[in-house]
């Protein structure tokens, strides 16, 4: 890495284009506008000064007795010399004036000055005798054709005056700038202090919509955000105003920076009510950041937008405690999850692309289309020759392959039966659920069935989530399975030979984004698995990052998907095990609404006004209902990480109910449960919250795993399923039990579990809530994301593409033609 560039070049090669296409921090001739910039402002010490200006300054102070009141004419000078001499010999108290050779009564000038600093070689019908004797006369034009300081001859053999050249000390001072370059690239690579400046919250009642919120806040410019949290200007890539990408090499930057401290936001089992874990994700770094003074980071998922356009609605927070703009944190967002569809969708037509040419062409002609002869040379590409590889066929000339190692190469029998790659689509739609695909006449008849799932469904996005590096997430592409041939054997995305073309879909989304509460901290936002149908967690590299942002103080807070029984289970056991990181709390959040339902509370329907159970007290439904939280809490405890209980306060919620909860929670072994009102205050709302989590996570912590890796898979489902869930046993279905086998046979059998079950339920059926007991848990089938790293049983019937119901979000949405603002996205 170059971290200082010096310009030797001609005087007429001195333009504006020229000087600022080198970058400000290597300028080291200080001759960029924003380098000089920075001079007239004052702000020496992030700036270079032009060397010869500088050599000007140090020959003078050892010439004169003292700068200040001398007169100094800069004759000649231009550019970056002239304008830094002026302002450098103005601080020092001189009085200074510029002229060129050729100006009006320069003998006038030339006789009044103190100094003279000559800046271009004296023309010869200027005499010598304008100059006063006893003038000091400093010399700072190079002829750059001969290497020479031109004073023209008369002037350099006169002995009226005292000259002083200044090339030795430019060279000495532009050594200084390489210097200072250097020391100020060395601090730059260090960890710096936050410098935060929180955006001002005047919260109305009664609390006005999401949206209204939302837009009545203006946020931070990202380069603005990111400056104040430590990010360098090359370490982040600008979408618009709100938004930024965050490369990875921050994590070799600060690899030697301790980690801060790592909250999980988990939550009961969810009811049609809501828990708002993703509003007391953003309250509680809301009250840290901006009220207690501490650095913290949130780390949310992506949204789906088949649910934005379908029946949840938006997700990014609520109330005076969300993520802005929550138009663009809902919509598009940086393109990743297009991305993970285009990728995903590749690697699908490729499959049916081979399956169809392999069942039309002989080995032959296989092998002379894989193998082309380009401008006369045939030649394997590198990922044709990792096949040849893992086949172990050490040869790299295609000409020499035998006839069977031709047929081995070229045919993967790929047996469509056994296929487990569905195309994605991010957009609800119930009648992709089923298809059949290949039915036009060119497809010469295979045809077959087939699906769209989601798009967040994609293995590929549960690879986002998980991977550590670019080289990590490229690994895990290539051994994404996707099907067995008809040995049974396993056929990947590498033996397809789409790996780099996956990856180079996949680079620019393995990036974090950048964006900021309504408070103007900060969070990452970063793939979106759903949590039960995958692992429902942020990425690891999210996690990673802003753990080395934060600093060894701060705090780091995700949320995990879903019921503590689903999405931190998996963060656990699966996230954990990706990423090597320890938590040090978990928040569980609650309302006591909801706990009125797990206590046997009435249905709830969409729309429909709540029944007076849910708005007038209610002791008794509240006490019952407790069990499903202090289940909630067990779990938590079985991974040795302690629990802070988060109750979302409502206007219904009477104090006795809330007091309840408490000391239920706290009882049951939490470490504190604290009411918050972030909904409705922001930050300040959480900030009780927000002091018991530190409390907590200054506790020691005895994290552990919920099972040894070593053990069978079928164990290790039992595990969950007994521990987790309370089931009395699991039952297996042949379908499952011939897959378990499978997986085990193809050494897959040391990876974690990734349960597919409902959420709505501890058990595996929805209606049941509370904490369900005396069942037994049906395993129907089991798959694997080999790449993404986890085995994943599927508990009952799960749905991989929602449906739309009868009326749908996007009745309400709109965009508004001259203003092009959203309407009724929230």
């Amino acid at each position: 890495m170059v971290h200082g560039i010096a310009l030797h070049l001609s005087e007429n090669a001195y333009n504006s284009k020229v000087l600022n296409a080198v970058k400000p921090e290597k300028d080291v001739d200080g001759v960029s506008d924003v380098n000089l910039g920075r001079l007239v402002r004052g702000d020496t010490y992030n700036c270079s000064v032009f060397p010869t200006a500088s050599a000007v300054i140090e020959l003078l102070e050892k010439l004169v007795k003292t700068i200040d009141g001398k007169k100094v004419l800069l004759v000649g000078a231009c550019g970056p010399l002239e304008a830094s001499l002026q302002c450098l010999l103005q601080r020092k108290g001189a009085m200074t004036m510029s002229c060129q050779w050729k100006t009006q009564q320069l003998q006038s000038k030339l006789h009044q000055a103190d100094v003279v600093v000559v800046g271009s070689t004296k023309p010869k019908e200027i005499p010598v005798s304008w100059i006063r004797p006893g003038t000091t006369i400093v010399n700072c034009y190079l002829d750059f054709l001969s290497g020479e300081y031109g004073y023209g001859q008369d002037l350099k053999y006169s002995n009226q005056a005292a000259i002083e050249a200044v090339g030795p000390l430019t060279i000495a001072m532009r050594m200084q700038n390489m210097v200072k370059t250097s020391e100020r690239w060395i601090q730059s690579q260090q960890y710096r202090q936050w410098n935060l400046h929180c955006l001002k919250l005047q919260p109305l009642s009664p609390v006005p919509s999401d949206i209204e919120i939302s837009r009545g806040q203006s946020p931070k410019a990202v380069d603005v955000l990111a400056k104040e949290i430590g990010l360098l200007a090359d370490e982040i890539e600008i979408y618009g105003q709100t938004k930024a990408k965050v490369r990875l090499s921050l994590l070799e930057r600060l690899k030697d920076q301790p980690d801060g401290k790592y909250v999980l936001v988990a939550g009961i089992t969810p009811t049609p009510l809501g828990e708002g874990k993703s509003t007391v994700t953003i309250g509680l770094v809301q009250a840290l950041t901006a009220h207690l003074n501490v650095n913290s980071f949130a780390c949310l998922r992506q949204p789906s937008q088949g649910p934005t356009f379908g029946v949840k609605g938006g997700a990014a927070g609520g109330g005076y405690a969300q993520v802005i703009p929550m138009e663009e944190f809902n919509l598009h967002l940086t393109g990743d999850i297009h991305a993970i569809t285009a990728a995903n969708n590749l690697l699908a037509a490729a499959i049916d692309a081979r399956i169809l040419h392999e069942g039309t062409q002989s080995d032959k002609a296989l092998y002379n289309r894989l193998v082309p002869v380009v401008n006369g040379v045939r030649e394997f590409s590198s990922i044709q020759l990792s096949r040849l590889k893992m086949m172990r066929i050490n040869k790299i000339n295609p000409d020499t392959l035998t006839e069977d190692e031709i047929s081995k190469f070229v045919r993967l029998n790929i047996d469509p039966s056994t296929i487990t790659w569905q195309r994605v689509l991010d957009t609800n739609d119930r009648f992709l659920r089923k298809i059949t695909i290949g039915q036009a006449n060119t497809e010469k008849g295979f045809f077959r069935q087939a699906q769209f799932d989601i798009a967040v469904a994609s293995e590929i996005m549960a690879i986002l989530a998980l991977t550590t590096s670019l080289s990590d997430m490229k690994e895990r592409l290539g051994k994404m399975v996707v099907a067995n041939d008809k040995n049974g054997h396993p056929v990947t995305a590498e033996d397809l030979g789409v790996t780099g073309a996956l990856a180079v879909l996949m680079k620019d989304a393995i990036k974090p984004t950048l964006m900021q509460t309504l408070e103007g901290t900060p969070v990452f936002v970063h793939a979106g698995p759903f949590a039960n149908i995958a692992h429902g967690n942020s990425s690891v590299l999210a996690d990673k990052i802003a753990l080395k942002l934060v600093g060894e103080r701060g705090f780091v807070v995700t949320e995990a998907g879903f019921g503590a029984d689903i999405g931190m289970e998996k963060f656990f056991n699966i996230k954990c095990r990706a990423s090597g990181l320890v938590p040090s709390v978990v928040v569980l959040v609650a309302t006591v609404r909801a706990l009125k339902m797990h206590g046997g509370g009435p249905n709830v329907t969409a729309g429909a006004p709540l029944k007076r159970e849910y708005t007038e007290e209610n002791l008794q439904l509240v006490s019952d209902g407790c069990c499903n939280l202090q289940k909630q809490i067990q779990i938590a405890q079985l991974f040795g990480v302690p629990v802070v209980v988060a109750l979302n306060v409502f206007k219904t919620d009477s104090h006795a109910e809330v007091d309840l909860v408490c000391e239920i929670a706290k009882e049951a072994g939490a470490f504190d449960a604290v009411p918050c009102n972030h909904w409705s205050a922001g930050g300040r709302g959480a900030v009780e919250l927000a002091q018991a989590v530190r409390r907590a996570a200054s506790q020691e912590n005895s994290f552990k795993y919920l099972y040894n890796l070593e053990l069978p898979i079928i164990e290790k489902i039992r595990i969950i399923a007994q521990k987790v869930y309370g089931a009395d046993d699991i039952e297996l279905s042949p379908a499952a039990q011939s897959q378990i086998n499978r997986y085990s046979q193809q050494g897959f059998g040391n990876l974690p579990i990734c349960m597919a079950k409902t959420h709505l339920s501890l058990s595996h059926q929805p209606e049941r809530k509370g904490v369900p007991t005396g069942f037994i848990l049906p395993i129907s089938d089991v798959r694997a994301s080999i790449g993404a790293g986890f085995i994943y049983p599927l508990v009952g019937t799960m749905s991989t593409m929602p449906g739309l119901p009868t009326r749908p979000c996007f009745y309400d949405i709109d965009l508004d033609p001259v203003t092009e603002q959203v309407k009724g996205l929230f």
